[in-house]
């Protein structure tokens, strides 16, 4: 079975988080998620992402870094329609691509059956040729190949491959979802700041976030949150279906 593969009961196992395989490594996931929601909302399916960052990060404050760039069906901005948009990437099957090898490590391989793969790695006659980053480089090598397209795209660690892929998107490209929170003093924040301008010119959403901090623990955590949103679809735990989830929020409400 390869890391992509999964059986029916793996869809339907219980866990407190995807990357826990024993019972004491789920007893402290679902403690600390316990812990983060006293200090986070737990209303949404956008809290469930600011969660999975507070607990990323370990930062409580963070949970106000995380932005959604989307729209809902009346063209109004919608904080869940990346993630409605990446959870259905999941289901069926769409590839997910990092910029470096840390951020595909950081993705589980259960729950779903999309393949990882890393940009970097790719490009390398590029940067030679043109002195431009190995992660800009294998990004722009990738989509010429038409990788991006319909993919989960994930940019953990490398501002470059971050404006490489807004790039890609002005010129055509459109993934599935981005998930971009790459991290640093020089142009990260930039680099993000441009995805979000182009992912709401194109229509392409993302989860991003502000500021110079991010990385690859967080664009991994997000990814993995589209992943186990996917898997309550699968399961039936959740509809994304946009009215049918509120109308069963404001019954729960109500109730």
């Amino acid at each position: 079975m390869t890391e992509q593969e999964t059986t029916a009961d793996d869809f339907d196992e219980e866990y407190a988080d995807l990357g826990a395989t024993t019972q004491e490594a789920m007893e402290i996931a679902e403690t600390s998620m316990d812990i983060v929601r006293q200090f986070v909302p737990d209303e949404t399916l956008a809290d469930r992402f600011r969660q999975k960052a507070v607990h990323s990060m370990g930062d409580i404050e963070f949970q106000h870094l995380i932005r959604f760039t989307g729209s809902d069906e009346a063209g109004d901005p919608d904080d869940e329609a990346p993630i409605r948009a990446g959870a259905t990437a999941v289901l069926r099957e769409s590839t997910i691509v990092t910029d470096i090898t840390m951020s595909k490590a950081g993705i589980t391989g259960r729950g779903h059956s999309c393949e990882k793969r890393k940009a970097i790695g790719n490009g390398a006659e590029l940067a030679k040729r043109t002195g431009m980053t190995r992660t800009a480089a294998s990004v722009l090598e990738l989509d010429k190949q038409g990788v991006y397209d319909d993919t989960i795209a994930v940019v953990g660690n490398a501002p470059t491959a971050a404006f490489a892929l807004a790039d890609c998107i002005e010129h055509g490209t459109r993934p599935a979802v981005i998930v971009a929170t790459p991290v640093g003093f020089v142009k990260a924040a930039e680099s993000r700041e441009r995805i979000r301008e182009v992912a709401a010119e194109y229509d392409v959403p993302a989860i991003t976030n502000v500021g110079r901090r991010g990385g690859s623990g967080l664009a991994a955590a997000l990814t993995n949150e589209l992943i186990h949103v996917a898997k309550d679809v699968r399961t039936g735990a959740l509809d994304l279906d946009l009215q049918a989830e509120r109308e069963a929020r404001s019954s729960e409400v109500d109730k």
